[in-house]
């Protein structure tokens, strides 16, 4: 992700919750790195659940913020990734994956 979409999720989560957004930055900047690390060094697909527990996981120990603050971020940002995703393939839905 480039920092221009990493400040729009952190835009959306620290209006969408009552967080500063210097923690919803370090919180954000923290797990989606994590998770764009896993995407380029992995081979292994995930489900959503496991890989939304073990990117909370990571991010609360990088950051030494608390499980409940890091998962309304992270769940905040996940749906804010989510519309982002509906709207790149309402333009373009030819890039869609079709299910194995």
């Amino acid at each position: 992700m480039t920092d221009q979409e990493i400040n729009r999720a952190v835009q959306y989560v620290v209006a969408s919750t009552s967080y500063g957004r210097d923690t919803v930055a370090q919180i954000i900047t923290t797990g989606f790195a994590e998770l764009s690390a896993m995407a380029a060094t992995s081979s292994t697909q995930f489900d959503r659940p496991t890989l939304l527990e073990y990117v909370c996981r990571w991010t609360m120990a990088k950051t030494g913020q608390p499980e409940p603050l890091v998962r309304e971020v992270l769940g905040c940002a996940g749906r804010w990734l989510d519309e982002l995703y509906d709207a790149l393939m309402r333009e373009h839905p030819e890039r869609q994956q079709k299910p194995d």
